[in-house]
């Protein structure tokens, strides 16, 4: 496997991370977390010499991905949080300095 092949893979993950997060499906998450943790070891086991156009497009297009997976996460915990709030029966919660609550 090469360097393009590694990319190509990893992004696969990010497609079946982001399909996981959309079902809710916990287990195929974890599955496709760490087949993508061990796609990015694979690419670094190559190195850091400087990639060729069409595999920093590739990097791109994981990082592209990867950030989507991220707002995902951010989704699903504040809508979490909303639900525990609502069954603390806190209501009206503002962020202060920092980003924290203030009650």
């Amino acid at each position: 496997m090469n360097r393009r092949d590694a990319l190509i893979a990893v992004i696969e993950t990010l497609h079946a991370e982001i399909a996981a997060l959309k079902a809710n499906d916990v287990s195929a998450l974890e599955q496709a977390t760490r087949a993508k943790l061990a796609g990015i070891e694979r690419i670094a086991s190559f190195g850091d010499e400087p990639a060729e156009p069409d595999l920093r497009a590739l990097a791109d297009e994981a990082n592209r991905l990867n950030e989507t997976c991220r707002i995902y996460v951010n989704l699903m915990a504040a809508n979490v949080r909303r639900r525990l709030q609502n069954l603390a029966g806190i209501t009206g919660q503002s962020y202060g300095r920092g980003g924290y609550a203030v009650a």
